[in-house]
């Protein structure tokens, strides 16, 4: 999910498992949010890649500190092409549940993908979840609640009633997972993975169809210098969606950057 509120636990306790020494930064999809600034506006993956490029120009470019790139799910694909044009400012790069390639076997992929191409049920299932939305914010969280479950945290909830219910951010996801869908029935590029093979690290989970182990297997292959974990904590592709999951994983990320480097006392 390109919402940046979705990350709110995990980034705070990234920062604080970095001693606070360390400026930890979400940068969401543009037109994934409560107001939709873009006017109807929709965004392919390609431009959601350059929305990123331009906000390390803008904000970061002239920066001395070194950059750790954090992408989780498509956010791994768009971190890798992100990292391709900063690789003198990015220093290492993780990608958490990675999606890089589809998988065939998906049913889930297949249902989405499908809903995306036609344009009547990307408007139906958008208009759909503006409903949702609209209702009296105690309706929409008992809704939420009670079709997500009592272990997704207060913040997710948060991020999928303010956010995600949506008509445009729903239309930019269908939209985007369409062209995200185009590209990754192609290979990743092996050719640039290993050459940053030692600035690189990937997580995996035991049963994600997103980002199955057959793909870190082939990441293994080709780039055998890569940092490969599995998570078997029981946590999940969305694990951003509960507390365990979002402190789990950052204290995952803060051990790979401790590692690659040391954050130094004042």
């Amino acid at each position: 999910m390109g919402i940046a509120a979705f990350y709110k636990d995990c980034v705070e306790a990234l920062y604080e498992n970095l001693g606070g020494q360390a400026s930890v930064t979400a940068i969401g999809h543009i037109s994934h949010s409560q107001k939709d600034y873009e006017h109807g506006r929709l965004f392919s993956l390609y431009e959601q890649i350059d929305h990123k490029v331009d906000f390390i120009e803008q904000e970061l470019q002239h920066s001395e500190q070194p950059i750790v790139l954090v992408g989780h799910s498509i956010g791994a694909y768009i971190g890798l092409e992100v990292f391709k044009r900063f690789q003198n400012k990015i220093i290492f790069f993780v990608g958490l549940y990675p999606f890089l390639k589809m998988n065939k076997s998906s049913v889930t992929q297949s249902a989405i993908g499908y809903i995306a191409r036609s344009s009547l049920l990307s408007k139906l299932v958008s208009s759909s979840a503006s409903l949702i939305g609209s209702l009296r914010p105690s309706i929409t969280r008992g809704i939420v609640r009670r079709f997500l479950g009592p272990s997704w945290s207060v913040t997710a909830v948060d991020a999928v009633c303010c956010h995600l219910l949506r008509y445009n951010t729903v239309r930019n996801v269908l939209l985007m997972a369409m062209t995200e869908f185009q590209k990754l029935t192609e290979e990743p590029d092996w050719t640039f993975i290993r050459a940053q093979e030692e600035k690189m690290a990937f997580l995996f989970g035991v049963d994600d169809h997103w980002g199955p182990l057959s793909h870190l297997e082939e990441i293994s292959k080709h780039a055998p210098r890569v940092t490969l974990s599995v998570e078997t904590e029981g946590h999940t592709h969305g694990y951003c969606c509960t507390e365990a999951g979002s402190v789990w994983v950052a204290d995952y990320i803060a051990y790979l950057i401790k590692n690659q480097m040391p954050v130094r006392n004042n």
